[in-house]
């Protein structure tokens, strides 16, 4: 099939690296895996933490809604990645209806307190979209409750695992111990752990005070481990602030290229996030594909990548106590850190491959062919 490809959230060659457009990039990559020839049908971000902004935003999506029209192109199947009330899709919506052709939809979010106040409006565009989706890929289980009663018939909820390309991950395990003490300079007396976000204020900066927290609670409980952050942003200097007790068993790595990924995290024992308002977390799918066991926050769709007990320990968000006493478990455990990490890679290799997210793409838009031909 020929592919009109949208991501409203952020494009997928955005500069700025982020979940959003590792995962745009990824679902691209999955879908011309599949077999299918997918373009970008338009580079418009009509994110906005300002609703007032979204009337000027709307027009423009028109504007490029008629250029798509215009341009004569004729795909046979609008994909837009990620839409929402602060992220509505005005483009895809027209396009589909204009062209007669079916609108899929993955990662869809709906708030309902949204309904009422200055966000109504583009509240209302993403529920109008999401009601003429012919499936809804649900990356997120949790946004499935409430998609699902605005759509006419069930079938057009789709769950759709988070995924990546697990290959690499295969090809470092060898080497990486020994890169990963150069690198940071860890002299191999304590189980290494990682953890791997971006340093910007809100959500994110709260999940590192919490693990900034929790090591120290679990160094005075026992749990010696030496951490590697990697990941950089706005509030690195508070974070820093943050770990600064901790002295040199914390090392700042900064950012790093997606292609350095693999090599870091399979030289570690276990990877540590918080995760306070989590969506999923694509770096947990990653550690876990390098072999480690995560420790997480039960947050957003994080159980549905990491198995409690099986490939990781989840604990409650935001609880500092838990979050120590799980790190002191798993530290001082290496023959259970060891089976989490094989058991983790595995599920990976199993559930969460670009490969099966191919495959499962492809299921639900043959799907949606038959039936819109039917």
């Amino acid at each position: 099939m020929r592919i009109a490809f949208y991501a409203p959230m952020k494009p997928p060659d955005a500069a700025t690296p982020s979940g959003d457009r590792r995962m745009a990039r990824l679902l691209i990559d999955a879908l011309t895996r599949a077999g299918h020839d997918v373009s970008l049908a338009s580079r418009l971000r009509s994110w906005s933490s300002d609703p007032d902004r979204h009337a000027a935003l709307r027009a423009a999506a028109q504007q490029e809604a008629e250029r798509f029209l215009e341009s004569g192109a004729r795909p046979d199947l609008w994909f837009t990645y990620h839409l929402y009330y602060k992220a509505p899709d005005w483009i895809g919506p027209a396009v589909s209806a204009a062209l007669g052709i079916p609108y899929i939809v993955a990662e869809a979010s709906h708030a309902p307190k949204r309904a009422a106040g200055p966000w109504a409006q583009s509240h209302a565009d993403a529920e109008s979209a999401i009601r003429q989706a012919a499936a809804i890929c649900t990356i997120n289980p949790l946004d499935g409750a409430c998609v699902l009663p605005l759509l006419d018939d069930p079938v057009r909820l789709r769950p759709l695992p988070p995924f990546l390309e697990h290959e690499p991950f295969d090809r470092v395990r060898a080497q990486a111990r020994a890169e990963l003490l150069r690198t940071t300079g860890f002299d191999g007396d304590h189980p290494v752990a990682l953890t791997v976000a971006m340093m910007r204020r809100g959500d994110k900066r709260e999940s590192y005070r919490v693990l900034a927290a929790a090591l120290m609670e679990a160094r005075a409980g026992g749990g010696a481990v030496d951490l590697a952050v990697i990941g950089d942003g706005e509030a690195r200097r508070d974070i820093e602030r943050d770990f600064a007790p901790l002295g040199a068993s914390v090392r700042f790595l900064g950012a790093r290229q997606p292609d350095d990924m693999p090599a870091l995290l399979a030289g570690g024992d276990l990877f540590l996030w918080p995760a306070v308002k989590e969506a999923y977390g694509m770096a947990m799918l990653e550690a876990q594909a390098a072999g480690l066991p995560v420790i997480a926050g039960e947050s957003g769709g994080v159980s549905s990548i990491v198995e409690p007990g099986l490939t990781g320990l989840l604990t409650p968000e935001g609880d500092v106590s838990a979050f120590a006493a799980a790190i002191v478990a798993l530290v001082d455990d290496e023959a259970r850190r060891q089976a989490m990490g094989r058991r983790a890679s595995a599920k990976i290799a199993r559930d969460h491959t670009i490969g099966a997210a191919a495959a499962r793409l492809d299921d639900i838009l043959n799907s949606v062919t038959r039936r819109e031909a039917a």
